[in-house]
């Protein structure tokens, strides 16, 4: 009964291609949260295929009823071993985004799991069936191999994360003794590099909203009204101009952080953002003075996400009525998302812009968070990974995009790691979503390592 055991074994599961059968059948289901239609899928996901596996693995199993969107509901399980042992929280979601069937290379469907050399396809593979599935198993090593775990775990998978996790604060309020855990330990997103692990403590927020100018109704023949009307769409990127400069630098200090702790800087440091797979970089583009690393981990920025005024399929010799555009602002933690809009409201109407309109795309959205990189936990995990596989990870203080992370940091109060499986390149939200074969089998070995280590030593002091 030894660490070395647990991580043979969950190599083993992989090898034998037992992790395969159990992550084709899940993706088989399809669970497009984004088609109203999927209810009985989103239900049987929980029901049907993630409770019975868990419950062969000792865990008591129930089902929480979202109190928003009745059709995505949640699972929660949980394995006690004893008061005196630390208690994880692991989290999941079983959704996935619509299928895009017809956009899928030839010889792939979304629905079925396929292998061409290390790429795994299938929707969900790497957005988030195959990243909880990884975490399970790693699970399931520690109790092969030991008969227990050494730690009470819970389990939290919820079946909205595609549509902004609707009903998860709720859930998270209402059930916080039974949801409550000393860390979360859960799986989401990209590696920063795929040929090194990453930890992540936390992630940026995301705060959508559109910018409008109307003017009239119907457009007006620009031959007799070109220069005597307003044309909106100049309005309208004008006053984008005033918020974001021609290089990208957000012109609104407002809406930006004060600073960048000095502990963020030095992770940031050992995080090589210029060998991220996918397009070229654009180093001038953004923030001056600062590192790319920190651009895109530790800064806010603003982004315009779509633009249209008149007809852009069938332009016409006429003024438009109306421009409108969806921008966006990522954000870190210590920025008050409630505050965006008014700050760019004073900010447009100080600037002359006060026919602009601004409303908000979502009723919800996530604070940003972060773990202290130099909290305990973060270094525990950091050094169960590198006995692990013999390299230290990658440590972002949060990821670039957003994760319903505030609702274990914040809501239940605990801190937060993430040890992502998939990589930059593996196609989630789009055809031909895959993982790496090689990026499976060493996050196996990677969480059954750290549920060893935390039920062997105990939590960090």
């Amino acid at each position: 009964m030894s660490r070395d055991r647990v991580i043979a074994w969950a190599a083993q599961h992989f090898d034998r291609g037992q992790f395969f059968e159990d992550l084709a059948r899940r993706v088989a289901i399809p669970t497009e949260s984004q088609n109203p239609a999927r209810g009985a899928e989103l239900a049987a996901y929980l029901e049907d295929e993630i409770a019975p596996a868990l419950t062969a693995l000792g865990y008591a199993c129930r089902r929480l009823e979202n109190p928003k969107t009745p059709r995505m509901p949640f699972l929660f399980a949980e394995r006690r071993e004893g008061a005196d042992r630390p208690t994880v929280l692991t989290y999941g979601h079983g959704d996935v985004v619509r299928g895009m069937e017809e956009d899928w290379r030839d010889g792939l469907d979304p629905w079925r799991l396929t292998v061409e050399g290390e790429r795994w396809y299938g929707r969900g593979t790497a957005d988030n069936k195959g990243q909880h599935s990884i975490n399970i198993a790693g699970l399931a090593a520690v109790l092969a191999v030991k008969g227990s775990l050494g730690f009470t775990s819970k389990i939290l998978i919820e079946t909205g994360e595609e549509m902004g996790s609707p009903g998860l604060h709720d859930v998270a309020r209402r059930h916080a003794d039974s949801l409550g855990a000393d860390v979360l330990i859960g799986s989401d997103g990209p590696r920063l590099l795929t040929e090194r692990a990453t930890l992540f403590t936390g992630s940026r927020g995301s705060f959508n909203f559109d910018m409008s100018v109307e003017l009239r109704r119907g457009g007006h023949h620009s031959g007799n009204w070109g220069g005597l009307l307003a044309n909106p769409g100049v309005i309208l990127a004008h006053a984008i101009a005033s918020i974001v400069s021609k290089t990208g630098q957000v012109l609104v200090p407002e809406i930006l952080p004060r600073d960048i702790p000095a502990s963020i800087r030095r992770v940031l440091a050992d995080c090589p953002v210029e060998r991220l797979e996918g397009p070229a970089i654009d180093p001038t583009w953004g923030e001056p003075g600062l590192t790319l690393a920190e651009k895109v981990f530790a800064w806010n920025t603003f982004e315009v996400l779509a633009f249209s005024t008149g007809n852009p399929q069938h332009p016409a010799n006429a003024i438009p009525p109306q421009a409108r555009a969806t921008c966006q602002v990522r954000y870190v933690a210590g920025t008050d998302p409630r505050q965006l809009l008014p700050t760019l409201r004073r900010h447009l109407d100080a600037h002359g812009f006060s026919l602009v309109t601004l409303g908000p795309r979502r009723e919800e959205y996530f604070s940003a968070t972060r773990l202290d990189p130099e909290n305990p936990w973060v270094r525990w995990a950091a050094g169960s990974i590198e006995e692990t596989i013999g390299e230290r990870p990658t440590i972002l203080p949060n990821i670039g995009g957003t994760l319903p992370n505030e609702v274990f940091a914040e809501i239940l109060g605990m801190p937060t790691l993430w040890v992502p499986h998939s990589y930059t390149a593996c196609s989630q939200h789009a055809p031909d979503e895959h993982l790496l074969a090689p990026i499976v089998r060493e996050g196996l070995a990677i969480m059954a390592g750290l549920f060893w280590d935390l039920g062997e030593k105990g939590a960090p002091a």
